[in-house]
């Protein structure tokens, strides 16, 4: 999720295009903080691992 995030803040930069920064700024802070509970343990969702 973090590497799609990152994809589409490039892409919507380069394209001058918000809605893609947006939801790309979005995926990314979703995907860092799913990564750093998955990352102390804490069961995200039912799910200990998100991979």
């Amino acid at each position: 999720m973090i590497i799609l995030g990152v994809i589409l803040l490039i892409a919507g930069f380069l394209l001058n295009i918000s809605i893609l920064w947006t939801i790309g700024i979005v995926l990314v802070v979703i995907g860092a903080v799913l990564a750093i509970l998955g990352g102390t343990g804490r069961k995200v969702g039912g799910r200990a691992h998100w991979f």
